[in-house]
């Protein structure tokens, strides 16, 4: 791969271009993708990295884990995605998948699923891809988040229903981890909130990026996932130290009963032994 000065990705007026964004995994190792047998692929911009492949699309490759494929046909796209098997930590089973649209046209602008921008340079690609990527890592996070709630709920219930704690400690401290690991992926490794670089202010570039994160509502996502977070980490932590709370006035019962059996035996043997 070999950088290549920004000059624009050309397109006609009328196209419209298929965009998908795949979270593969926890990370992707950017640099193991020179065993990813990549070389034919042209670099367009370095950070983030974006490839503009032999069929005449684009590749963002994004470090947390998530592709961008723009312009790429079903049958590049799989065996593009293949090539980054390997260079893919904590590989997801079953990739999040999130499919747009781009269509060239006369201004910026988002409607639905469908982006329209008046050209593909790399600037511009910059933009959408990084709000593509974000979107669907996103929607993983909103997912994981999901089932951590739906593997809480049952101990509430019971809690509330009957009064008695839940006996699986290990399942909980699992399900306190699951959360720091998501809120971790969140705000340190995704940035949300954060613009990317080559984000010129004039050209209406800038513009375009704050419309997609409007449009797509970065921000009210971010802080509702960090909302839901915090309040599985309390309500996890809470149940966690009733339980040990818990076991603790079982293990004093047990030490006060151990200790009355050790007085009767003692006066059993002092009083009524035959001996």
């Amino acid at each position: 791969m070999t950088d290549n000065p920004l000059t624009p990705l050309h397109a006609t007026s009328t196209q419209r271009l298929s965009a998908r964004a795949f979270r593969l995994g926890r990370r992707l190792k950017l640099t193991s993708l020179e065993a990813a047998d990549l070389n034919q692929a042209e670099a367009v911009t370095t950070s983030p990295l974006i490839l503009r492949l032999r069929g005449g699309g684009s590749a963002a490759l994004l470090p947390y884990g998530t592709v961008v494929l723009i312009g790429v046909s079903q049958g590049e796209e799989e065996a593009f995605l293949q090539k980054l098997r390997d260079c893919v930590e904590g590989r997801l089973d079953a990739p999040v998948t999130v499919t747009s649209e781009i269509e060239i046209g006369a201004s910026d602008k988002i409607s639905g699923d469908i982006i329209t921008v008046r050209d593909l340079s790399p600037p511009r690609l910059v933009a959408v891809a990084d709000a593509l990527a974000k979107n669907v890592a996103l929607a993983f996070e909103e997912e994981e988040v999901r089932k951590l709630i739906e593997v809480l709920e049952p101990f509430a219930s019971d809690l509330a229903s009957t009064g008695r704690l839940p006996w699986q400690r290990k399942r909980m401290l699992r399900t306190v981890g699951h959360a720091l690991l998501t809120h971790h992926r969140l705000l340190e490794r995704v940035e949300v909130e954060e613009r990317p670089e080559l984000l010129p202010d004039d050209g209406g570039v800038g513009q375009l990026h704050e419309r997609l994160a409007e449009a797509y509502h970065f921000k009210k996502r971010a802080k509702a996932l960090s909302r839901r977070l915090d309040a599985i980490e309390v309500m996890t932590a809470a149940l966690t130290e009733l339980i040990d709370a818990q076991r603790g006035i079982r293990l004093e019962t047990m030490i006060v009963l151990l200790i009355v059996f050790e007085i009767s035996v003692y006066l059993y043997e002092l009083f009524l032994s035959p001996g």
